[in-house]
């Protein structure tokens, strides 16, 4: 995708958009979760999500949408993609959502860690630091001394998968972002079929709009987000992904009633701080993964 950066503010303003908007997905799954399984509703995301991506598609690149080169290697993206979401459902439907997208957010500093030893990049200075405080944050966070809560370790394994995403995604060459959202969106939804229909449970017409309202708010998301890296450098938009937190926190606390204690805020400050410090002063262009729970 070509990068254009005559509209940059236009850029963070649709990336800040985009991030402040998923937690209402992660709410609306979390929500749903009291009557059906996180593996139905990660199901229902991909498949109600195809639902307005496909006209969209359509319009944009034919009936010939699809990427017609390295198939394995978008497969296995998916299939890591769709994993990650099924932990993060699994562990917001125990958890409150903001200390879940908190543990997370350890994804970007593991995958910076996995491309020294699956892409042979080098381990440098900045890559230690943001481990050993993404580490830090984790462990705080899950706090194992205490109890190790289960949706927060979902929420980790969630967060690991994720980066085994993105490692996924640099070892492929870049492909039309249209295209690649619409193959994830209808693989997602036929490799996770087997597990909604082992989980199946009928929803209720207001449940039916949630789910198409889900999947109407994770089209825009992407769309925005694809827009944005249009008209905006990826070093400039990677930081912002960090606003998903805040959109976390408001949700959790007007839907749920859940605030973070001091606790978890530790934990992802310096798990943001590590983040940070990887995407400190990136070369303009570099590839970045869009969030993808």
């Amino acid at each position: 995708m070509n990068q254009q950066s005559s509209s940059p503010l236009l850029g963070i303003a649709l990336m800040a958009a985009a991030m402040l908007l998923v937690p209402g997905v992660d709410g609306i799954a979390k929500t749903l979760s009291a009557a059906h399984s996180p593996l139905y509703i990660s199901w229902a995301r991909y498949a109600f999500a195809s639902v307005f991506v496909l006209p969209w598609v359509l319009a944009q690149r034919g009936v010939h949408f699809l990427p017609r080169e390295e198939l394995p290697a978008h497969a296995m993206r998916t299939f890591f993609a769709a994993a990650s979401m099924c932990f993060f459902f699994a562990a917001i439907a125990v958890s409150p959502i903001a200390d879940v997208t908190s543990a997370y957010f350890v994804g970007p500093i593991v995958a910076a860690v996995l491309s020294v030893l699956l892409l042979g990049e080098a381990l440098t200075t900045r890559k230690i630091a943001a481990l050993a405080l993404g580490f830090v944050g984790a462990i705080i966070i899950v706090n194992p001394a205490g109890g190790i809560d289960a949706g927060l370790l979902l929420g980790v394994v969630a967060g690991v998968f994720f980066a085994l995403y993105m490692i996924a995604t640099r070892k492929t060459r870049a492909s039309d972002p249209v295209s690649t959202l619409a193959f994830q969106c209808l693989f997602g939804a036929a490799i996770l079929s087997p597990l909604a229909i082992w989980n199946w449970s009928l929803p209720s017409m207001g449940e039916l709009g949630l789910l198409f309202l889900m999947g109407l708010i994770s089209a825009a998301c992407h769309f925005m987000t694809i827009s944005a890296f249009r008209h905006a450098e990826a070093s400039l938009l990677a930081p912002l992904s960090y606003l998903e937190l805040i959109g976390a926190t408001v949700i959790g606390y007007l839907v749920f009633s859940d605030l973070p204690g001091i606790r978890i805020l530790i934990g992802a400050v310096l798990i943001v701080a590590g983040g940070l410090i990887l995407v400190q002063r990136r070369r303009a262009g570099a590839k970045v993964a869009s969030a993808v729970h």
